[in-house]
């Protein structure tokens, strides 16, 4: 039987005593209010059909969230880049905001002006964390009164992949502007393209892992959490068999963000000297030569020369940790050029 007690000029308190069921408390503007929410309830309980959202409607989105990254974002291998996400969430206007009356509508609105500054991407990325909230509060957390707004809503489309090769002369400019550089680093320029391993599985590679006479690295951890023996070239075994063995085991200087730091200054002055050399030539230079090349694209190209030496789509996935062939043909593009070769 439900229980509605005025308290003061605007609110009217419900309370819900039933057997079997927990008491179920509630506050609103009118005693209307108040009468519709009992009847919905007590309906709800005599059919069977009753969900408890008192959990729900009292635990805010950034309370959710504290509870998300002590139970579930820890255990995550990407824990320290989800962090930034959470941390987002909980700042933003959303975060003291009862999980329960988060609306379609309302996240509809954030992406549309998000959009505005930030690119869809970013705005997906946010998005997965959110609806990953929702999910494990449903699943895990005894919240089933909630529908996970972000699966009501549609998602911005994600830029199409980066088709980024190496064009012809790029490579020896590079290279030429490593070895000024100093350092290994165009060793490990030379040999990211003879592996296609990420970035941060060759700043995290240790002479444990490598095993030059069966000509093999061993990961133990991917990205992707599954180990992983990456087959070395001829070239790559060469390059290894040049580094000098470290103190602390580790076969490459440097961590994943430095490396990205000197590839991107050296990126520069290639440009520079290339540039430098077209004025000596009277040339005119070409806008892209150079332009936008990460370390990342070392893979992409990487992965298409694996194709082009004839090898097939299994093969190249056993090598680069590709889950899908999907996955695969986001990363490697091929020239329409080569293509046509092998149909003569």
């Amino acid at each position: 039987m439900a229980t509605i007690t005025k308290r003061g000029d605007l609110q009217w308190q419900v309370k819900i005593r039933r057997k079997g069921f927990t008491l179920q408390s509630r506050t609103f503007n009118s005693k209307a209010e108040s009468e519709t929410w009992a009847r919905l309830v007590e309906g709800e309980m005599d059919r069977g059909v009753f969900v408890d959202r008192s959990e729900s409607e009292k635990t805010t989105v950034a309370e959710a969230f504290d509870r998300y990254e002590r139970e579930v974002a820890v255990l995550k291998k990407g824990y320290a880049q989800e962090k930034y996400k959470i941390s987002y969430w909980r700042k933003s206007s959303f975060g003291q905001r009862y999980i329960a009356n988060i609306r379609p509508t309302d996240l509809a609105a954030w992406r549309d002006e998000y959009l505005k500054t930030h690119s869809p991407s970013t705005v997906n990325r946010l998005l997965i964390v959110l609806s990953h909230l929702f999910t494990i509060a449903i699943k895990e957390w005894g919240m089933g009164n909630l529908v996970n707004p972000v699966q009501q809503i549609r998602k911005p489309r994600f830029p199409r992949g980066r088709d980024r090769r190496l064009l012809p002369g790029e490579e020896n400019v590079l290279l030429s502007a490593c070895k000024a550089y100093g350092g290994d680093l165009s060793l490990l320029v030379r040999f990211a393209l003879e592996t296609g391993m990420r970035r941060s599985e060759i700043a995290g590679m240790t002479w444990q892992m490598v095993d030059l006479k069966k000509r093999t690295v061993t990961l133990l951890v991917t990205k992707n959490g599954d180990k992983r023996i990456v087959p070395l070239s001829p070239e790559a075994v060469r390059i290894l068999s040049t580094l000098p063995r470290r103190l602390d085991d580790q076969v490459w200087e440097g961590k994943p963000g430095s490396i990205t730091q000197a590839f991107m200054r050296v990126v520069t002055r290639a440009r520079g000297a290339y540039e430098k050399e077209c004025e000596k030539k009277g040339a005119k230079p070409d806008p892209t030569f150079l332009l936008d090349l990460t370390f990342h694209d070392l893979r992409h190209e990487a992965t298409s020369r694996f194709f082009e030496k004839g090898l097939n789509p299994m093969q190249v996935a056993a090598i680069t940790g590709h889950k899908t062939l999907q996955m695969l043909k986001r990363y490697t593009h091929l020239k329409a050029e080569d293509l046509a070769e092998l149909l003569k």
